[in-house]
């Protein structure tokens, strides 16, 4: 049964890998709910490897809350675990985290940070995007190596490569939020 699990998952791992046509190279960039890291009793461990850091760098509460919500699908304005919008999640990471309230929507917390260049972005600092429109409809919050954690429509909240095609096509600011 257990060898079942593993050619499962790594079947799942190369069509996942597969799929992106514009992905830069052949690393897998996004976590959704099929790799969770819940069954690891050592999160901050898995969640250094997956970010190829050093474990003491990571705040422990972050990657926590992240290993909580992480495959928690996307709801329009939902705010619970049975659905969360990208600045719900926002918000409710920074009040438990960092012990900060923000603006509720995207663009009004785009709107209190004090910016930066995508280089010199730190962990716990915010990315804001516009997918579609010139205003910014999307925040995820940066973790490190050019990884940031955000709600997707399709996935839900996942970890994704900041410098993906995609994403770095629609990234519009990033910065430190100041309160």
């Amino acid at each position: 049964m257990r060898y079942y699990h593993y050619i499962s998952a790594i079947i799942l791992i190369l069509l996942i890998s597969s799929c992106g046509a514009y992905k830069k190279d052949s690393s897998r960039t996004s976590y959704p709910l099929e790799s969770s890291p819940r069954e690891y009793k050592d999160v901050r461990n898995h969640y250094a490897q997956l970010l190829h850091v050093h474990p003491h760098k990571l705040n422990p509460a972050l990657y926590a809350y992240i290993d909580e919500w992480i495959g928690t699908p996307h709801r329009l304005g939902g705010q619970d675990k049975s659905g969360i919008d990208c600045s719900g999640f926002v918000n409710n990471l920074f009040q438990r985290v960092y012990n900060m309230k923000l603006p509720r929507t995207s663009r009004e917390m785009a709107e209190i940070v004090k910016r930066k260049y995508d280089h010199q972005l730190k962990e716990g600092d915010l990315v804001f995007f516009a997918f579609g429109e010139k205003e910014i409809d999307h925040v995820g919050v940066y973790l490190h190596n050019d990884m940031f954690v955000h709600v997707s429509t399709k996935r839900g909240v996942m970890i994704s490569n900041l410098k993906e095609s995609w994403f770095y096509k629609y990234l519009k600011r990033c910065g430190t939020p100041r309160m």
